[in-house]
């Protein structure tokens, strides 16, 4: 595995356990659709959330959420009606919000990762 994909795994554990810690259910982890990957798709409370997690190593880049370009946004908003049109067909549950979410994570060089949740960005 590329050090780049580790760090990226590594941020989705991050993320997911910050989530659940916030009481979320996790439905799927690295949902694959026709044109791309769901991070994570969540119950928050009656919404369903479409989760674009980013993961840097440092500041250098920018923040890990500059990443996330309105090409991207798109992509996951495609994705997301196709893991609720997949899953309305077997019967899934329903929800009353569907959102996407950024939660955007920073591995300094030493210390606690930090994590910054973005909400409602779609």
């Amino acid at each position: 595995m590329r050090a780049k994909d580790a760090v990226g795994r590594y941020g989705e554990r991050v993320a997911a356990r910050h989530l659940e810690e916030r009481g979320w259910q996790l439905l799927d982890r690295n949902w694959r659709g026709t044109r791309g990957e769901l991070d994570i798709v969540a119950r928050d409370g009656d919404a369903l959330v479409a989760v674009e997690v980013k993961t840097r190593t440092g500041d250098g880049f920018g923040h890990p959420a500059e990443a996330v370009t309105a090409d991207k946004l798109r992509r996951l908003r495609r994705l997301t009606g196709e893991w609720l049109a997949r899953h309305a067909d077997a019967g899934g549950p329903r929800f009353r919000e569907v959102r996407v979410d950024v939660v955007a994570v920073v591995l300094p060089r030493a210390g606690a990762a930090r994590v910054e949740h973005l909400e409602g960005v779609l």
